[in-house]
């Protein structure tokens, strides 16, 4: 891909001390993270993770559950997934390129915001940067006058698409590479495409960081470069190498069957004051952050501080990230994006699937044909909730009828913050055949719900149907069909109370083999 994962996974454990907060948006004792004293008793520190809250930016993020990259480069013409740093910019040369056909496929869909390479570790650059001739001003295409990045915040804004860039810290073409005058010629980059193409909504770094074209590795100045996009663009999401998003673990598309988005930090200081502002917070994962279990009471136990650090899964939608011809009848299929997407965005992670561009500069028709049978499949399935207009009857709590009324800013929970378990019945509109269980907590309000069982009436009683631990934004459950007219969810431990947005049931759309 993009990265080494052993360099990235070392990165993780030695990430930038200082890391910038985002505003909550809550009150002082709701925010995006939450100091850890020494004397705090095990039950004030779950309570504490429970307050814990995204910001307004982390919480928009999750909100638009599928994201896109556009991985396109010199690697799309020399068929490679790794440059050299030394590829001649007349090989860029694409013959037909329409990133508003990028934009178009990606919002057909139902992706909300696409990144793109705007430089990859070779360092040639989508856009013309006055930083380097290694760009395409010194390419045939359009006679040295495109601006690939250009045209993809034009094609954003007519579609109204998130807009995201990625640029990579490993630059094997630069000459100041593995120099204190790199971090600067970095800086001006991330200048150039944060004040020249509108408003930027995420900035994506990975950990790759070998050796450049002198043979010096560089020490990445990100405390600098944070500060640098929280002054530019305060409202985008930094990932993953950053502050605001964390790596899933993995490039397969699959999230942890147990996702925590409030996780331990390393040595964040319980003096600190900085609460509800952008001034620093320090911060930095602890241990090892791709391990099966990130933030359960036993992994936040011992810890300085907590904080909102929520995953993001990736994964191409071909074997590789680039574009290769050999590879065109190697596209995911629907049914396998259909898994990808239960098991990301399904599991409290928001998606981000590569569509490379090919040659011509156009998504492929083979990927086009995948996407859209894979909308359609989704669409089908979650058009109907089987559920609704149910008959909703509760062990104890408030505010019920928000559990079946499609908002998800309301919500249900208990009475008091001590009323941790909570039991929802659901008397559906005759017997319902359904394969599919959707939650969604409030997690405006935080992350709470450890542990839940689902269950269907049966011949006088209660048979399970299926269980979980952790909701967050979203979680899906898919079983075997299960037909009922009375279902009930139990919620066997939270921290403090438990919140349900919404509840779902819905069958599985049959795949179309055509």
């Amino acid at each position: 891909m993009r990265f080494i994962t052993k360099s990235l996974y070392l990165l993780l454990l030695a990430a930038p001390a200082t890391v910038y907060a985002q505003k909550s948006n809550s009150n002082s004792d709701n925010r995006n993270f939450a100091v850890i004293k020494p004397e705090d008793s095990a039950a004030e520190i779950v309570r504490k993770a429970a307050m814990v809250v995204p910001s307004p930016a982390q919480l928009r993020w999750q909100q638009l559950e599928l994201t896109a990259f556009f991985h396109m480069g010199v690697n799309t013409f020399t068929n490679r997934e790794w440059g050299t740093g030394k590829e001649d910019p007349a090989i860029f040369n694409p013959t037909n390129l329409d990133a508003r056909q990028w934009v178009r496929e990606a919002k057909v869909t139902g992706i909300k915001q696409v990144i793109l390479t705007a430089k990859h570790h070779d360092g040639f650059c989508l856009w013309p940067t006055a930083t380097t001739k290694h760009s395409v001003k010194s390419s045939p295409w359009k006679n040295g006058k495109g601006d690939v990045m250009k045209e993809v915040a034009a094609a954003c804004k007519e579609y109204d698409m998130g807009l995201g860039v990625y640029l990579s810290p490993w630059d094997m073409n630069s000459p100041l590479y593995g120099t204190d005058a790199y971090n600067d010629l970095f800086v001006d980059q991330l200048t150039e495409l944060l004040t020249q193409y509108g408003k930027i909504d995420e900035v994506w770094f990975d950990g790759a960081n070998g050796e450049g074209s002198n043979g010096k590795k560089q020490v990445y100045d990100f405390d600098r470069w944070y500060a640098h996009i929280r002054k530019l663009q305060p409202a985008a999401i930094i990932a993953i190498m950053g502050p605001d998003v964390r790596w899933v673990g993995t490039e397969t598309g699959y999230c942890r069957e147990t996702e925590w988005s409030v996780v331990p930090t390393a040595n964040l200081d319980q003096n600190v004051t900085a609460a509800n502002s952008q001034q620093g917070i320090a911060f930095k994962p602890q241990g090892d952050m791709r391990g099966n279990d990130l933030g359960s009471r036993e992994k936040i136990r011992n810890t300085t501080g907590l904080v909102w650090y929520p995953a993001e899964t990736d994964v191409s939608i071909r074997p590789g990230w680039f574009y290769h011809p050999a590879e065109d009848n190697k596209v995911k299929s629907p049914e396998k994006l259909l898994d990808i997407y239960y098991s990301s965005v399904g599991r409290n992670g928001v998606l981000l699937l590569n569509i490379p561009p090919d040659t011509r500069g156009l998504i492929h028709e083979s990927d086009v044909k995948s996407l859209r049978e894979w909308k359609r499949l989704r669409d089908a399935t979650f058009r109907t909730n089987l559920a609704a207009g149910a008959k909703i009857k509760i062990s104890a709590g408030k505010n019920s009828k928000a559990l079946l009324d499609g908002k998800y800013n309301t919500y249900y929970t208990t009475k008091t913050i001590k009323d941790t378990t909570a039991t929802i019945e659901l008397q559906l509109k005759g017997n319902q055949t359904f394969d599919v269980l959707l939650l969604q907590e409030n997690i405006a309000v935080g992350q709470r719900i450890e542990k839940f069982t689902f269950e269907y009436w049966d011949n006088g009683q209660w048979q399970k149907v299926t269980e979980g631990t952790t909701v967050g934004y979203k979680r899906l459950l898919r079983f075997e069909p299960v037909t009922a007219s009375k279902v009930r969810l139990r919620i066997e431990s939270s921290r403090l109370n438990p919140t349900v947005s919404e509840i779902g049931l819905y069958k599985n759309a049959l795949i179309q083999n055509n």
